[in-house]
């Protein structure tokens, strides 16, 4: 007989089991209030990979006790969609309860695919379940989300890794029966990275690689030797997946267009989801390139709709073009830097009152308070710029976007210090 994996003979068959997601399956939870009483609405788990949301929708099954059909987005078509709600059609004369169906990685399905599903969802056939790892605001049709509610699930804390492991050594069948020696965990909940799959996964490797067979040593050291050896069996793609997304970037960044088309070659090669990589180089547009150039933006999300509607093998194309143009883009922070600083004071200061002359003044009465008065409509004068206080008054001169050292920007300092002679000086 074939031993399961570790993460298998562990899967939680309760909420009580159940690790993590704290905000939505504690005792006054709104999720597991809707799950006790027998009532659960369509719902979209959104999380990172390994945190539960297969579980999740497998506890809320079993607690129901409904019929449970598991979809794959990766290998289901629309045949098999609505294959399945036939079968729910049928299940609907055993029991009057709506059968309940659950799509893993959801966000992978097509239009047309998430198109055949509505109906079931609309007239109550199915109670749908989608698992998805990208913002549904993104990946999901608009009519299907706003019949969805939406549960963001996290990154499992290092507390609540220390429970998985200490569950794992203690409770699984066959780890309970080897010593553990437990010297440090820092490499083992690094490598994790809040991924209880990952963490389980390691702790195979780790006890298939120990030299005493009976005693499964953990330390830094002994932790990351191992898995550089075994790092193709440690990731289930043979890619390590944000750590290459994390290169990738800061290639980008780095202005170095070899290395961030080597790192989207590993992507592409690894089967990445070509709209994550444009997606991840919208945000680059706007957090690094920034008003350095900003036709970077407008570029990255022409890309993104390009590879949406092609998809591979095209869209490496667009994808390569796209990079290199960014790689080889002067670079600013600027924008990113200053909404931070924005935020944060606003943050400090969300009293502060809005002046007086900022105001709008509909009525006598917020005319007569001087609600409007003095403002400077800057159309009115030379070059339509009016020197005024914009901010609440404990604010004014303050400060919180400064122009980076380039081309572009150059240019828009020197039209802020004409402009704001006190707020940028010559």
């Amino acid at each position: 007989m074939t031993l399961k994996p570790l993460a298998e003979r562990l899967r939680p068959k309760t909420l009580d089991e159940y690790i993590g997601q704290t905000h939505l399956i504690a005792k006054d939870a709104a999720l597991r209030k809707a799950i006790e009483k027998g009532f659960i609405p369509n719902i979209i788990l959104w999380g990172p990979p390994g945190v539960g949301k297969t579980t999740l929708a497998k506890i809320i099954a079993y607690k129901l006790e409904r019929p449970f059909y598991i979809l794959s987005a990766v290998s289901s078509g629309v045949k098999d969609v609505r294959e399945t709600i036939a079968k729910a059609e049928k299940a609907r004369f055993f029991n009057p309860l709506a059968p309940l169906l659950f799509i893993d990685e959801i966000h992978r399905f097509s239009k047309s695919q998430q198109d055949s599903l509505l109906a079931a969802v609309e007239l109550g056939t199915i109670v749908l379940i989608g698992a998805t790892t990208e913002n549904p605001s993104f990946e999901v049709i608009g009519p299907l989300l706003s019949r969805c509610q939406v549960y963001t699930l996290k990154h499992l804390d290092k507390a609540e890794l220390e429970e998985l492991l200490d569950r794992a050594i203690t409770k699984d069948s066959e780890l309970s029966k080897r010593i553990f020696n437990i010297v440090s965990t820092d490499a083992l909940f690094q490598y994790s990275g809040g991924d209880a799959r990952k963490l389980l996964n390691i702790l195979e490797i780790l006890a298939n690689n120990s030299s005493e067979p009976s005693v499964i040593i953990i330390d830094n050291e002994t932790v990351t030797d191992i898995l550089q050896e075994n790092i193709a069996i440690y990731d289930k793609d043979g890619e390590l997946h944000y750590d290459i997304i994390s290169a990738f970037i800061k290639s980008v960044r780095g202005s170095d267009p070899n290395a961030a088309l080597y790192w989207l070659a590993r992507m592409l090669n690894g089967g990445e989801d070509v709209k994550f990589i444009a997606r991840r180089l919208i945000i680059l547009a706007a957090e690094d390139i920034g008003l350095a150039n900003p036709n970077a933006l407008l570029l990255t999300n022409a890309c993104f709709e390009t590879v949406h509607k092609l998809g591979m093998p095209e869209a490496r194309i667009i994808l390569s073009e796209t990079t290199i143009y960014l790689a080889t883009s002067p670079k600013s922070n600027s924008a990113y830097t200053a909404i931070d600083l924005a935020i944060e004071k606003a943050l400090a200061t969300s009293n502060a009152p809005v002046p007086l002359h900022l105001r709008n003044a509909p009525t006598k009465l917020m005319k007569q308070l001087g609600y409007g008065v003095d403002y400077k409509y800057a159309h009115n004068y030379p070059y339509h710029f009016a020197e005024q206080s914009f901010l609440p008054a404990d604010l004014d001169g303050t400060k919180f976007y400064q122009p980076a050292n380039n081309q572009q920007e150059n240019i828009i300092l020197e039209r802020l210090k004409s402009w704001w002679k006190k707020r940028y000086k010559y």
